[in-house]
């Protein structure tokens, strides 16, 4: 394998990936910043991939804990030597499994899931990388995200998840009823947005929201100032 040394969060989170696989970019870092995890919490990633979410969520709270699971192992191993190298071993530990059939050792509940699944329906564009093809290709199980994660979640808890724009109807027929927030993220002032984060809290009553969202870049190409907080500074990103 092939990899490349990547910086986030102004260079405060070093990532180790393939150079030819799935690559992590924005979409997990601002995963990672809406995911409202406080010291002492618990959390899950599925489908961690190379750590990044999990690496950017552990170096804006210190204090939490942070599981993660990946299926291909090449890929699992080396989401855990991205933790060392940052020195993030202690508090995230990375399982190779299947997000649909959890270790034993993951079959608890955590105070917040989260995970950015496959964009792609199985329809889409078959990649010639393997690995890269099911990272980015769902063959039809969205849905089974979305219940994977909230399965996992204690009573109160958080299921965050970023998805193509295009997709949320698909995601949303699996998520409960109420609780919801919907929160999209512009390319830019006036156009359509592309992707949206989506939050759940497992056992609300409340109705659900439509955020204002996030625009993400100026006219000029440059990030927005709201969104460079996020990307260079490794603000949080509330969702309401």
């Amino acid at each position: 394998m092939t990899l490349t040394e990547d910086r986030f969060l102004n260079g405060g989170v070093i990532v180790r990936q393939s150079a030819s696989g799935f690559r992590s970019g924005l979409d997990a870092v601002m995963l990672a910043a809406a995911v409202p995890a406080g010291e002492g919490d618990d959390v899950l990633e599925l489908g961690a991939g190379c750590g990044t979410a999990s690496l950017c969520l552990a170096h804006r709270v210190p204090g939490c804990s942070i599981a993660g699971v990946e299926i291909d192992p090449e890929t699992a191993a080396l989401a855990k030597e991205n933790a060392a190298k940052n020195k993030f071993n202690a508090r995230i530990r990375i399982v190779c499994g299947d997000v649909f059939d959890l270790p034993a050792e993951l079959k608890s509940d955590f105070a917040h899931v989260f995970c950015n699944p496959p964009f792609h329906s199985e329809h889409g564009q078959v990649s010639p990388v393997a690995a890269r093809d099911r990272a980015l290709r769902d063959t039809g199980h969205l849905g089974d995200w979305m219940e994977a994660g909230l399965k996992r979640n204690v009573s109160g808890g958080t299921f965050t998840t970023i998805l193509r724009a295009n997709r949320m109807a698909e995601a949303l027929a699996r998520l409960p009823e109420r609780g919801v927030t919907i929160f999209p993220l512009w390319p830019r002032a006036g156009e359509s947005a592309k992707r949206v984060i989506l939050q759940a809290r497992k056992g609300s009553r409340a109705e659900n929201v439509l955020a204002p969202g996030l625009v993400l870049h100026e006219a000029d190409g440059h990030y927005t100032q709201e969104a460079d907080a996020v990307l260079r500074d490794g603000a949080a990103l509330p969702l309401i």
